[in-house]
């Protein structure tokens, strides 16, 4: 059995983990590390978790586990690995911003690969240590890899996409409070959102002549998770042809698929899934994308991409029951 840990685990993203790690046949889970929750039972704080776990939340954790799931906030996973050292062979799996870039990917001899299994399975087979993609990057990455694959993005992408409340994070904001989301729309961060780096990166990874530029306004919606994306950037070739490229792309993935219906939020949610449909109109090609922003955008990839770590099934523990919210 593998042995995991969690630091962090109070979280949005920290309780699906859990969850999933509580289910899984190839791991034992042995701490959940949080400094809030100490001593706390971890069915106290993650209330859907009673009568499946009697850990405890810890201050501490221990050292000789397989692997570690870094569920903190965006700038404090950095700073925990630099003051807390664990054996070489253990393995990390980041799920903040910290080491997603290639310019910040490394810490103490430690480099981390890009987790999006669509673009890096094979360096991910091998790594030790994961920067787990953003949720709105892996939705919209997903939406353009196949173009970028076959030298297809020529011209400027416009993005358009909306997440639920709990892409915010547990913390509560003047933005996140039920009675501002409830029946509302908003716009955020517009063409200046921190996931473009991400997204911008690797479509060069795969066309490296793409000069365009990438406008994305990302936008909050009244529900709580999922996120819906709608791209569209200038074609030249008929939807069949896209068609094909794309479904080849995907043949093997797993989790991400071409669907021949209109996709929505409640497909995906409580799934690691990625549905896509392609559309043509003008001179433009729209590709809709969806995802649950806690599963494929973050816990579930984490899981994903430590399956693959690990030698297992890539959908090994990822038959998913329904989360609290």
């Amino acid at each position: 059995m593998i042995k995991a840990g969690i630091i962090g685990g109070a979280g949005y993203t920290g309780g699906e983990v859990i969850r999933l790690l509580l289910n899984h046949p190839d791991v034992e889970l042995s701490f959940v590390q949080s400094e809030s929750q100490e001593g706390k039972f971890v069915y106290q704080t993650h209330t859907d978790c009673y009568g499946e776990t009697d850990l405890k939340f810890t201050k501490d954790w221990d050292n000789t586990i397989d692997v570690i799931f870094l569920c903190k906030g965006h700038g404090e996973a950095k700073q925990f690995l630099s003051q807390n050292a664990f054996p070489d062979n253990t393995k990390v799996i980041d799920l903040s911003q910290d080491f997603r870039h290639k310019n910040s990917n490394s810490i103490q001899n430690k480099t981390f690969v890009y987790g999006l299994p669509e673009l890096n399975k094979s360096k991910i087979e091998t790594a030790n240590y994961i920067a787990n993609p953003g949720c709105f990057a892996t939705c919209i990455q997903l939406a353009l890899l196949p173009l970028a694959a076959h030298n297809q993005l020529h011209y400027d992408i416009h993005v358009t996409a909306t997440t639920g409340s709990t892409g915010a994070g547990q913390n509560l904001s003047a933005t996140n409070h039920f009675s501002w989301r409830s029946n509302n729309h908003s716009a955020y961060k517009t063409l200046i959102h921190q996931h473009e780096t991400e997204i911008n990166k690797s479509l060069a990874q795969l066309q490296n002549n793409y000069n365009g530029q990438l406008y994305f306004v990302p936008q909050r919606g009244a529900f709580s998770r999922g996120i819906y994306s709608v791209t569209y950037v200038k074609s030249n070739e008929s939807l069949e042809q896209y068609m094909n490229w794309y479904e080849e792309y995907y043949d093997n993935a797993s989790f991400t698929r071409i669907v021949p219906f209109e996709v929505d939020v409640k497909q995906v949610v409580n799934t690691n899934n990625c549905f896509i449909s392609l559309h043509k109109e003008k001179d433009q090609l729209i590709i809709v994308s969806a995802i649950d922003n806690l599963l494929k955008g973050a816990a579930g990839q984490a899981i994903q991409n430590m399956n693959l770590m690990f030698g297992l099934n890539e959908k090994n523990g990822l038959k998913l029951k329904p989360s609290a919210f």
